[in-house]
């Protein structure tokens, strides 16, 4: 009896799993296509460095829908435009005169300075189309920028902080505030900002996984009711057919009919190769089974002898879409769905762990 539990919530937790990796398969590439990082990194960096698009305004997202909406599809782009030549041995300074900003009531002229920034780190980008890449900054090497910059001006630091300030740029406070920390000691202003710099990263990346839940919740919803993934019938179904739970199991295990899949490309720390991880591990007949109440089902004969076969079940799943009694079900595998391809992993070797110990 204790077996049979055990074999049911390997089977729960592999079919979370899966459907896990599915969302977290769609999410990277929806990712990938949008160049999302990229852009989360810059409107961060064109906040600091340059201030909003707009007065009052941020280019980091400030709602979810912003998310979905502006960030991935406006064509105001915080992203540098990639430069194919090589970055400028020699610095120009800030083409601003502080004295003269101040001594007038006009506005202090226009500097870009997350371009002058992408300038020093051009060597690690790899554009894609017309801007830039770069997804991650080591602190390290925005620290190094910053004494590029630095170099370039007459008064040093001073000098540097000097314009900032006439420009109205908000980094000036926060180096200001490094460089007074430091006691004006260069290298310990660099390690100041090396330490500034990986702090907001941090911040940053708190930020962006906050905003990726909601969209995990969005995709998960969406294919929890596309492929009519009701839970709690699902383990109804590994309790009462015990030939296809002990094929379940056997995979989970340690059969190599799935198993590679998940063991090389998935869920270690979120999946390192999302395509391959998603198309291999549903390559075995008792995992396509898992979603067999899709609008669309696949068969796999055990065998290999034929090809797979798709099979259009439009009818049955919008009846089991509008059925109340199925509510319950979809509810626990949208749920389930927000720990994540990694919690589940943990959980399904840690199940494993425990059955190989007892046999």
């Amino acid at each position: 009896m204790i077996s049979v539990y055990i074999d049911l919530a390997i089977g729960l937790v592999l079919a979370f799993l899966m459907l896990s990796l599915l969302v977290s398969g769609i999410n990277e590439a929806f990712v990938r296509l949008f160049g999302i990082r990229s852009k989360f990194l810059w409107a961060y960096i064109r906040d600091t460095m340059d201030g909003g698009p707009q007065e009052g305004r941020s280019w980091i997202p400030a709602k979810v829908a912003d998310v979905f909406a502006r960030l991935p599809f406006s064509g105001n782009d915080p992203r540098p435009r990639h430069d194919p030549d090589p970055a400028p041995p020699v610095v120009d300074p800030v083409p601003v005169d502080p004295a003269a900003v101040l001594a007038t009531e006009t506005p202090a002229p226009a500097v870009d300075m997350t371009g002058r920034l992408y300038g020093r780190l051009q060597e690690i980008d790899h554009p894609r189309g017309t801007r830039t890449g770069i997804a991650n900054i080591p602190p390290e090497r925005f620290s190094g920028a910053m004494l590029e910059l630095v170099s370039a001006e007459e008064g040093g630091v001073d000098g540097l902080l000097g314009k900032l300030e006439a420009i109205g740029s908000p980094l000036a406070g926060h180096l200001r505030g490094v460089w007074e920390g430091a006691q004006r000691d260069l290298g310990k202003f660099r390690k100041g900002v090396e330490a500034w710099f990986d702090g907001e990263m941090q911040r940053l990346s708190t930020l962006y996984r906050r905003y990726v839940k909601w969209v995990i919740l969005a995709l998960g919803l969406v294919l929890t009711l596309l492929f009519s993934m009701d839970a709690l019938e699902y383990g109804k179904t590994l309790l009462r057919d015990n030939a296809y739970r002990a094929g379940v199991a056997a995979i989970a295990g340690g059969s190599e009919d799935g198993l590679s899949a998940l063991r090389d490309k998935c869920a270690v720390d979120g999946a390192t190769e999302p395509y391959a991880c998603v198309t291999e591990s549903f390559s075995s007949p008792a995992l396509v089974k898992i979603f067999d109440h899709a609008i669309v089902s696949v068969t796999i004969p055990p065998d290999g002898s034929a090809d797979p076969s798709f099979n259009w079940n439009g009818a049955l799943w919008w009846e089991r879409l509008t059925s109340p009694g199925h509510w319950p079900g979809y509810l626990v595998s949208v749920v389930a769905l927000l720990f994540g391809a990694s919690f589940w992993w943990d959980v399904l070797r840690r199940l494993t762990g425990i059955r190989s110990h007892r046999s």
